[in-house]
């Protein structure tokens, strides 16, 4: 589990194709020696596995992931490329404090920038979403975008938008994105319990009619 709280941008390194899966090295100012191979770190908002890991010279790390056919399909990382910068984030330990929301590394679906002004110091992005799931995006909800966890300003069918401030912009790539661009979606758990529970009653109606 993941909170959408960016703790760093790491850089893609190095990829390799094999047999269907794309592995890459990601460069990140990580300590190696916290990093443990099997671990999950969410990149762009996709919860990956860790294959190894290994220090840099002047510190940091270089670890290594791995991605499947269905996750280039479904997710940005099928456009990855050497130097791509990802937002990335390690997954939560018991105990510690949630800043953002929960949040589970599995992606479902891409959002489109279709617009970005500036409102005095913050930045407003305007996004599509796939119609699909806008029933799970409300105002004032919780979304991640990339791995951000950002607030729901409004909705209008599958258009929605974020205020993203100075502060989020400088720690993340969201200051690099542009209107065209795609970010990967992972609606929120909560709202999609309670959708599927709406569905449920709904069928049971059905047959009890």
């Amino acid at each position: 589990m993941f909170s959408g709280i960016v703790t760093d941008v790491g850089k893609v390194a190095a990829l390799v194709e094999l047999n269907g899966v794309r592995r890459l090295s990601i460069e990140s100012t990580y300590d190696a020696d916290t990093i443990a191979v099997g671990a999950s770190i969410a990149c762009a908002g996709i919860c990956l596995t860790v294959l190894s890991c290994v220090g840099r010279p002047g510190g940091g790390s270089i670890f290594q992931v791995d991605l499947g056919p269905e996750t280039l399909k479904i997710t940005t990382a099928g456009n990855w490329q050497t130097g791509t910068d990802i937002n990335l984030e390690r997954s939560l330990r018991i105990g510690e404090e949630i800043n953002g929301h929960l949040v589970s590394g599995h992606i479902d679906g891409l959002a489109t920038i279709v617009a970005r002004e500036h409102v005095g110091d913050a930045t407003r992005f305007a996004f599509t979403a796939p119609m699909g799931l806008a029933r799970f995006i409300a105002p004032k909800g919780s979304i991640a975008l990339d791995g951000t966890s950002l607030t729901v300003n409004g909705v209008s069918r599958n258009r929605f938008d974020c205020m993203l401030i100075p502060h989020t912009l400088k720690v993340t790539t969201w200051d690099e994105k542009k209107t065209g661009d795609k970010a990967n979606l992972e609606v929120d758990q909560i709202a999609r319990y309670v959708a599927r529970l709406l569905d449920v009653d709904a069928l049971d109606a059905q047959r009890k009619d």
